[in-house]
């Protein structure tokens, strides 16, 4: 019967020892479970513990405890080329002297495949990522775009269960990486293979992934859909890493399964959130936070639970957005406002020292262990 799951990680730890002769953990008993025809990434900051994973999943290293299984089967001390996983990595990793065609074809001629059956995969593989007419250039005669698409096709021409891909767009520019991304995850989806994703770009994890695990310091986070990890973060680094968020710090004075009442001494008042953990207490010290987009200037005079009293220390129009900074009781807290109309009067927009109201929804405003 095969296997739910494409890759797991139970328990996996990864030792290394460092010139001083010191002992470090840079993945530190994660376990994780990656379905399969998943887009799933490892999303996490230099060190966070992502590529030492994504390296023991390929073969490249083997872990110092724990276990990780590919198709059900236990592989952590099995070679690469024993695995029916292939890599593409952010250098691509292209041979130079050798056409697009010599690339792909590679893999299949050191395995011994026949000529008709070489030019059939790789004739297949170029369809797939829209090179088709290009066989006979250098990967110096392409794009950085259809370099990328080279690699990927090389990983493919081989029909991996699990691709698994290390910052692949990292050298491209901000446009190009942009398109593809999109078409990363269509080509993933019309594939239906298994697509194992490192980045430290958050909107790409975003974009891109049905589920994400959020690293740091060699442990795994937070493991859920891009929705809950943005919308519903388990805690302060979280909240942080992924997009962007006002902190405020306060203590529980009222708890319940669905709000909690926080005292913040800097306000000297209290705000009511969600709770996003079920190991709050009444007492515990803990921050709030609100995403920017969800802090809302509402007219009128700053009266009421959950309005609050501010003046505009600046204000940034970027075209899409503007972006207003509040000075709230010496708290500053950043407000971004969508820019529905289009508008070129001066008066419309929030100039310094201005006097307004804020409101803190209840439904927007997370309440978080402090760790």
């Amino acid at each position: 019967m095969a296997s739910e799951f494409a890759v797991e990680m139970r328990d996996v730890v990864k030792r290394f020892v460092t010139p001083e002769g010191n002992e470090i953990a840079a993945v530190d008993h994660v376990t994780m479970q990656i379905k399969n025809g998943e887009f799933f990434s490892m999303l996490g900051s230099s060190g966070c513990g992502k590529t030492t994973s994504l390296r023991m999943i390929a073969g490249f290293e083997w872990p110092s405890d724990g276990e990780v299984y590919i198709e059900g089967k236990p592989m952590g001390h099995t070679p690469p080329y024993q695995r029916k996983v292939n890599t593409v990595f952010q250098s691509y990793a292209l041979f130079q002297h050798m056409s697009v065609y010599q690339n792909i074809a590679f893999g299949l001629e050191m395995e011994g495949a026949g000529a008709d059956e070489i030019k059939k995969r790789v004739g297949r593989a170029l369809e797939m990522v829209q090179l088709t007419g290009m066989e006979r250039r250098k990967p110096r005669q392409l794009s950085g775009g259809q370099q990328q698409r080279v690699a990927v096709a090389r990983a493919l021409v081989k029909t991996p269960d699990v691709l698994l891909l290390d910052e692949p767009l990292g050298a491209l520019d901000l446009k190009l990486r942009k398109e593809m991304q999109l078409e990363l995850k269509a080509l993933q989806q019309q594939l239906g293979i298994t697509f194992i994703y490192v980045t430290h770009d958050q909107e790409e994890a975003l974009t891109m992934s049905d589920r994400i695990a959020v690293m740091s310091k060699g442990r795994v986070q937070q493991l859920a859909t891009p929705v809950e990890i943005y919308e519903r973060p388990v805690n302060k680094f979280v909240a942080d890493f992924i997009g962007e968020s006002n902190f405020l710090e306060g203590t529980i004075k009222a708890l319940s399964a669905k709000e909690a009442s926080v005292f913040i001494p800097a306000l000297n008042a209290e705000v009511k959130g969600m709770p996003m953990s079920p190991s709050l207490v009444n007492g515990e010290e803990v921050v709030v936070s609100i995403r920017p987009e969800k802090l809302r200037i509402v007219d009128g005079p700053a009266k009421g639970e959950g309005l609050f009293k501010a003046r505009v220390v600046n204000s940034v129009y970027i075209g899409s957005d503007t972006h207003v900074y509040l000075d709230v009781h010496g708290i500053r807290l950043k407000v971004m406002e969508q820019n529905r109309i289009s508008r070129l009067d001066p008066s419309s927009f929030y100039v310094k020292e201005q006097e307004i109201t804020i409101y803190l929804m209840p439904e927007n405003t997370l309440v978080l262990k402090k760790e």
